[in-house]
């Protein structure tokens, strides 16, 4: 083989050229045998893991001039025992005891029909839903639950309250009346107020200019007054009726649910404001009678390009 090699074949010719040293091989045995041996010693001494002499402190120091005798290797340590018992956090029972008080309970629920056996039978004569006697004899008493108490209030017979009709300071007080078609309030003044309040199937008449009327909560009502110099408010009520022999500059009704306002000739120009009322009607002397017009219930909302824009919805004859 010449000296000088093609490239194409150059890694073959310097691989040809290479003289392996034989101590090279040798420390590589010797250093593949040393974890052999290991893995040996290892399977013989410690199977379950090292083991350290306890009788030697970690602090005591170690001694240089020990003579170097033959090491010995320590022996195994000796096998586990058996586990501590393990105890619940909040309870001082072992868990044995726990899986068995708990294998109890499964066992007695699962007994079907035969776990009614251990109940003891009760008699008529121990019943206190039978006998009214025992019910004061030291039983248990019982909160009622919410459902019998909503039950109770809504068994419970309505409270009544006896009639008013009286002055209190500037105020008159017009309360509880029903059935009654002759109330008259004559003697008023242009301070005073008049609040009328749950009065059912009732008529009232105002005479004289006072300063506000309130009707609260009255059904079937009927109210004639002379002037009013504030207004008049219609509150939580049904089926009322109001007629105007004077002059009134405003009429409030809110939630209300039928409502007739008989204007004068001198009240034409009142205002009505409504909220959340339903059946109103106006009725403006007319050829020496009364002509009718409802105010409106539904109301159309639009946009107009700058502000909202509200207006009655068209009503449908």
């Amino acid at each position: 083989m010449s000296s000088k090699c093609s490239p194409t074949y150059r890694p073959l010719c310097v691989f040809a050229t290479y003289k392996i040293d034989v101590r090279h091989v040798d420390w590589v045995k010797s250093y593949l045998s040393i974890w052999n041996d290991i893995q040996a010693y290892i399977k013989e001494y410690h199977t379950t893991g090292t083991s350290w002499n306890s009788l030697l402190s970690k602090d005591e120091p170690q001694h240089k001039d020990a003579p170097s005798g033959p090491s010995h290797p320590p022996p195994p340590p000796p096998p586990p025992g058996p586990p501590p018992p393990s105890f619940d956090i909040f309870n001082s029972k072992p868990k044995d005891d726990i899986s068995q008080d708990r294998s109890a309970l499964f066992a007695q629920l699962n007994q079907g029909e035969e776990i009614t056996r251990g109940l003891k039978h009760v008699s008529d004569d121990q019943k206190t839903h039978k006998n009214p006697n025992l019910r004061g004899k030291g039983a248990p008493v019982r909160s009622p639950s919410k459902s019998h108490v909503l039950g109770s209030r809504k068994s419970a017979p309505q409270q009544s309250y006896s009639p008013l009709l009286e002055l209190e300071g500037k105020k008159w007080r017009v309360e509880y009346h029903e059935g009654v078609n002759n109330l008259v309030i004559s003697e008023t003044e242009l301070k005073q107020v008049a609040y009328i309040y749950k009065c059912k199937k009732t008529t009232l008449q105002i005479k004289g200019k006072i300063n506000s009327i309130i009707l609260d909560n009255c059904t079937k009502l009927g109210l004639v007054f002379d002037d009013v110099v504030g207004i008049v408010e219609v509150i939580n009520s049904k089926d009322v009726q109001i007629q105007v022999l004077g002059k009134v500059p405003t009429i409030s009704i809110n939630k209300t649910d039928g409502c007739h306002v008989y204007l004068s000739e001198s009240s034409i120009d009142c205002e009505i404001i409504s909220a959340k009322s339903s059946e109103m009607n106006i009725l403006v002397p007319h050829n020496g009678d009364y002509k009718e017009f409802p105010v409106p219930e539904q109301f159309k909302t639009s946009w107009d390009g700058s502000k909202l824009v509200t207006e009655a919805a068209e009503m449908m004859g």
